[in-house]
């Protein structure tokens, strides 16, 4: 039987999807590499990796100064950034031969991921936990997209992980993705289950009731004379309202 081999990519608070991995004992050698450029000592990482007995190994891809020079000055560096980390993960997993290629995106990343696309790209779409590589050739997981950041940093303080800042994406102004997280740390403090009800709904898609015509051809749409479970019963009779005798009279009110 083919063993599970993976590469998992290390920054900010993915110590804890390592830890579980190493707390379950079901890892195998595991590549890591930090996002961005690392300002503190370039040992912390190794040295931690070391201690509690994890073989690994560092990839080291100068990513930044493409950025640096293609981006214009004060531009948003993330999506080409992202694009170019993510093409050293996939060429590193297929050296390795690594089987799965797990990132540590958490429950706040898919919202504001889902905010993202909806404000400025036009699209219903987020991260999912599990999906194939854009080469097609690796399976990307994302075993934290259940948990919440606030969580996760608690988690990280009481296992007292090293932290590893990053002074790249951190030091950019007025990101987008900075905006849309005050914006949901607003709603979380101002009306509470709000997020939970949001996250929820990324797994309760109807998609006949959206305006996709990739996905509902409406112009085949045809009456079935039969009821769908599924269906839109904003305009169904009341329950109520078929118990009343034919010759009641029914008052309407405008509550305008």
């Amino acid at each position: 039987m083919k063993r599970a081999f993976g590469l998992a990519a290390l920054s900010g608070l993915a110590l804890a999807l390592f830890a579980g991995a190493v707390n379950a004992q079901s890892y195998g050698p595991i590549d890591t590499r930090p996002g961005g450029v690392v300002s503190g000592p370039a040992a912390v990482l190794p040295d931690y990796l070391t201690l509690i007995g994890v073989p690994f190994r560092i990839v080291e891809q100068d990513t930044h100064s493409v950025v640096k020079r293609v981006i214009p000055e004060g531009a948003t560096m993330c999506s080409l950034c992202s694009r170019l980390r993510r093409g050293v993960l996939y060429r590193v997993a297929g050296e390795i031969g690594a089987t799965k290629i797990a990132l540590g995106h958490h429950r706040d990343d898919v919202l504001a991921t889902f905010f993202l696309n909806l404000f400025h790209g036009g699209k219903l779409k987020t991260m999912p936990p599990k999906l194939v590589s854009d080469d097609g050739r690796h399976i990307v997981i994302r075993p934290l997209v259940y948990v919440r950041e606030r969580d996760l940093a608690r988690y990280a303080e009481a296992s007292k992980f090293p932290l590893i800042p990053c002074t790249l994406c951190g030091s950019q102004e007025n990101l987008q993705r900075q905006q849309v997280g005050a914006l949901l740390r607003e709603w979380d403090k101002r009306f509470p289950g709000r997020i939970e009800s949001i996250f929820n709904a990324m797994g309760n898609v109807v998609s006949t009731h959206l305006l996709d015509r990739t996905l509902n051809d409406f112009a085949a749409v045809r009456a079935t004379g039969v009821a769908s479970a599924s269906g839109d019963i904003a305009f169904d009779a009341d329950e109520s309202l078929a118990r009343v005798p034919a010759h009641s009279p029914i008052t309407l009110v405008d509550t305008r």
